[in-house]
């Protein structure tokens, strides 16, 4: 049984930093791409970052290029989202999400798992 326990979200105000922890389990962890992907209230899910299997290849939102940092630690089953000068419109539910195809396509709905997501607020 597949499962993604994402950690770590908060209240913060805007400005501040948080980082994301999603601990895998039951599946090969290192085979897989996985993803970071945010919904706020009222909105539809959408991306945020993802990183390829070997962490060599990384993606991101334009919203959250430059400040957000996705990386991985295979021996540790674990993919982190470092969040840095967050702002108000980044508050939302942050799940992770793996995928066994190519970390290019970004569609939600290509990914194959999803955790039950951690809740990120940004006071202003």
């Amino acid at each position: 049984q597949v499962q993604l326990v994402e950690s770590g979200g908060g209240l913060v105000q805007a400005g501040d930093s948080l980082r994301l922890s999603c601990a895998a389990s039951g599946l090969t962890f290192s085979s897989y791409a996985m993803g970071w992907f945010r919904q706020a209230p009222g909105k539809e899910r959408e991306f945020v970052a993802a990183i390829s299997w070997s962490g060599r290849n990384t993606y991101y939102a334009d919203s959250v290029k430059g400040r957000f940092i996705i990386s991985r630690d295979n021996a540790k089953n674990t993919v982190y989202l470092q969040m840095n000068s967050l702002k108000f419109e980044d508050m939302g539910v942050y799940y992770c999400a793996a995928r066994d195809g190519p970390v290019s396509e970004h569609r939600p709905t290509v990914y194959d798992y999803w955790g039950q997501g951690t809740q990120v607020t940004v006071s202003s």
